[in-house]
């Protein structure tokens, strides 16, 4: 048998293909709807955001005159129904609440609380006023957002500026605000992020802490989507920062299905435990970084003990 040599380029050429037409094949279903089935679906759950918006916006338009009544009205019936109203909003736009820990407001000797929470999104305030007797301390440009203000106003926020010459006026607010009573939830990053990390939390805005009996950090991240674990790519979905719109980030969120947010309420402590606001700010700001990298990992999490005073440090 004669052998042939050739170069060894030579083998890594095709050979030459007998069929001159490429083979075609034909989608399994007809129609390109049925056929992209493991595609992108770009246009998928387009009924259950519709669906979940109208029920949102008629029950807003019910609750509205049931506060307005109630916020004349004395007791605490206005405070109860605003967290059936946040609770029940949670519910209808398809997202889950899972409370970790105990909030100080349980205990009446320990009123009012100040709580001091991570933030990341518009959705926090409806998944902490559905889960904390108290109402919030917000920026004043919300006062100006149709039908956002109104619903703030009914909840009895307190709207703050957070500019460095309206600082004292503002914590004369919140200390009247919490001389009635009244809880505080404040968010001391001082905005919203992408909801990946925990922001240091700013001392100007804690100069009202001395007013509060008990201070309690809080741990909020958004850890289910689609009924799985949110990892950093699903972050962006939930989180509401930069020049994002309600409007599309609500019908973005709105398509998904299986939501879930964790709150991680740590043990609370008195203001007075640590010697002036900067300390306070930067510790509760560790134990809310802390816990909230905690739910980040998918991780089972519970609360962080409270910080020790400088002086009982051995």
């Amino acid at each position: 048998m004669d052998v042939v040599a050739r170069a060894p380029i030579d083998a890594l050429r095709p050979r030459r293909l007998r069929r001159r037409r490429p083979l075609r094949f034909r989608q399994a279903l007809p129609g390109g709807h049925f056929g992209d089935i493991f595609g992108e679906r770009p246009l998928g759950g387009r009924v259950r955001a519709v669906r979940r918006m109208v029920m949102a916006l008629l029950w807003t338009l019910v609750a509205i005159p049931v506060q307005t009544v109630l916020h004349f009205l004395p007791g605490r019936a206005k405070v109860r129904f605003g967290r059936f109203y946040h609770a029940t909003l949670c519910r209808l736009i398809g997202l889950r609440v899972q409370v970790v820990g105990t909030p100080a407001t349980h205990d009446p000797a320990a009123r009012p609380v100040l709580f001091l929470s991570n933030h990341s999104s518009w959705l926090d305030v409806l998944v902490l006023g559905g889960a904390l007797d108290a109402c919030f301390v917000s920026k004043a440009e919300v006062s100006r957002w149709p039908l956002v203000n109104i619903v703030a106003w009914l909840g009895r926020t307190v709207f703050v500026s957070r500019s460095r010459g309206a600082t004292g006026r503002e914590a004369d607010a919140m200390r009247t605000h919490m001389a009635a009573g009244e809880s505080l939830i404040l968010f001391p990053e001082g905005t919203s992020n992408d909801g990946t990390r925990t922001l240091p939390f700013r001392s100007s805005l804690l100069g009202a802490a001395d007013a509060a009996r008990q201070v309690q950090p809080v741990s909020l991240v958004y850890d289910r989507l689609g009924g799985l674990p949110a990892c950093r790519r699903d972050r962006p979905l939930f989180a509401w920062y930069g020049d994002m719109d309600i409007g599309s980030h609500f019908w973005r969120l709105a398509r998904r299905s299986g939501a879930r947010a964790t709150i991680l309420l740590h043990e609370p402590f008195p203001p007075e435990a640590l010697p002036n606001r900067k300390v306070l700010a930067a510790e509760a700001g560790r134990i809310v970084a802390e816990g909230a990298a905690v739910l980040r990992q998918n991780r089972p999490a519970a609360p962080l003990a409270a910080p020790v005073p400088p002086k009982l440090v051995a």
